[in-house]
C-alpha cells in the first residue's frame, strides 16, 4: 500500500502542477491575441482551479467508479466550505460583499439543493441517478452563471491583478499546454486508480475514500489560494474562490461526468448532501450575526470543528 500512497501523492502533484502550466500556457497564448484579462480569468484560470476535480471525474465516470465521482464532488464541496473558510476565516474575519451574500452564496445553497433533487430522481421515477440530460440542464445553469459573472465584472470595470502572463514563445506556448495536459492526465489516472487500491487495501468504500483523501487532495488549489489571501487581506478572494468552486463542481463537473456515462447515485450520501446544504445555510445566517457581511473567527471556528467532527465520524463509522 505504500506505493499506492506514494503513487497517490504523485497524482496530486501532477494534477495541481499539470492545471498551473496548462493555465500559464494558455493565458499566454490568450495575450498573443489580445484576449482580455476579464475572459481569461473568467475561463482559463477558473477551469484551472477546477482541472484536478474535472480530470478525476471524468477518469472516475468512464470506469463506473460512481461513489469517487459523487464522493469527490460531495467532498470537495464539503472540505471548501468547512475547512478552507475555517482556515481563512480564523486567520482573519472575513468580510464579503453584499452581492457574494444575496447572490453567490444563495446560488451555491441552490445548486446543492438541486443536486439532491436530481440525485435522488425527484423529478422523475427511476432509480437515482444523474442523467446525460440532467447534464445537460446543469450546464445550461453554468453557462448563466458564467454570463451573470461577467457582467458583473464588466459593470465594476473589473480586471483580475492576481493573474500574471509570462511572454512566451510560440514553441513555449505549446510546451507548457500540452505538458499541462499531459500531468493533468497522467495524474488523474495515477489518483482515481491509486485511491481504488488503496480503499481496497484498507477494506473501506469507495464512498468514503472519495468523501475525505481524494476530496481533500483535489482542493489544494483552492485551499492555497484561500490561505494566501486571507493573509494578504483579501477577503473577497478568499470567499469567492471557495464559493464559486462550489457552484463550479456540481454545475460544471458533476454535469460533464454525468455526459461521460450516466452516475448511478448511492443514497447514502444524502445524508452528506445534507450536511453541505446545512454548512451553506449557516455560512448565509453568519452574514447576519455579529458584524453584517462578515464572517468571525468564531464562527469560521465553528465551521472547521464541524468539519473535523464529520471527518471523525466517517472514518470511526467506516471501521465499526
Amino acid at each position: 500500500m505504500f506505493i499506492q500512497i506514494l503513487i497517490f501523492i504523485a497524482g496530486l502533484l501532477l494534477l495541481i502542477k499539470g492545471a498551473d502550466w496548462l493555465v500559464g500556457g494558455a493565458s499566454a497564448l490568450a495575450k498573443k491575441y489580445n484576449v482580455s484579462d476579464l475572459a481569461i480569468g473568467l475561463t482559463i484560470v477558473a477551469f484551472g482551479t477546477s482541472a484536478p476535480e474535472m480530470i478525476v471525474n471524468v477518469f472516475a465516470a468512464k470506469d463506473g467508479h460512481f461513489d469517487v465521482v459523487m464522493g469527490n464532488i460531495i467532498g470537495s464541496n464539503i472540505f471548501n466550505l468547512f475547512f478552507i473558510l475555517g482556515i481563512a476565516g480564523i486567520i482573519t474575519p472575513l468580510v464579503v460583499q453584499v452581492s457574494t451574500v444575496w447572490k453567490e452564496i444563495p446560488l451555491s445553497l441552490f445548486a446543492a439543493v438541486l443536486f439532491l433533487l436530481l440525485a435522488n430522481n425527484f423529478f422523475g421515477i427511476s432509480d437515482p441517478t444523474i442523467s446525460a440530460m440532467d447534464g445537460l440542464f446543469l450546464l445550461a445553469i453554468f453557462a448563466g452563471f458564467l454570463y451573470y459573472v461577467y457582467t458583473q465584472m464588466k459593470a465594476e470595470n473589473y480586471v483580475p491583478s492576481e493573474i500574471s502572463h509570462e511572454s512566451m514563445s510560440n514553441l513555449k506556448i505549446t510546451l507548457f499546454i500540452l505538458g499541462g495536459l499531459g500531468g493533468l492526465i497522467a495524474g488523474g489516472r495515477f489518483v482515481l486508480t491509486s485511491s481504488v487500491d488503496i480503499a481496497h487495501a484498507l477494506g473501506v468504500s469507495e464512498k468514503i475514500i472519495g468523501l475525505t483523501i481524494v476530496a481533500a487532495g483535489t482542493s489544494l488549489p483552492e485551499l492555497a489560494t484561500s490561505v494566501v489571501a486571507a493573509l494578504k487581506k483579501k477577503c473577497d478572494i478568499a470567499v469567492g474562490n471557495v464559493i464559486g468552486s462550489n457552484i463550479f463542481n456540481i454545475f460544471l463537473i458533476l454535469a460533464t461526468s454525468s455526459l461521460v456515462k450516466p452516475i448511478v447515485y448511492n443514497t447514502n450520501f444524502n445524508r452528506d448532501i445534507f450536511i453541505l446544504i446545512l454548512g451553506t445555510i449557516f455560512l448565509f445566517v453568519a452574514m447576519f450575526t455579529g458584524q453584517k457581511k462578515k464572517l468571525d473567527r468564531w464562527e469560521a471556528a465553528l465551521l472547521l470543528i464541524t468539519f473535523i467532527g464529520y471527518t471523525t465520524y466517517l472514518i470511526i463509522g467506516e471501521t465499526q
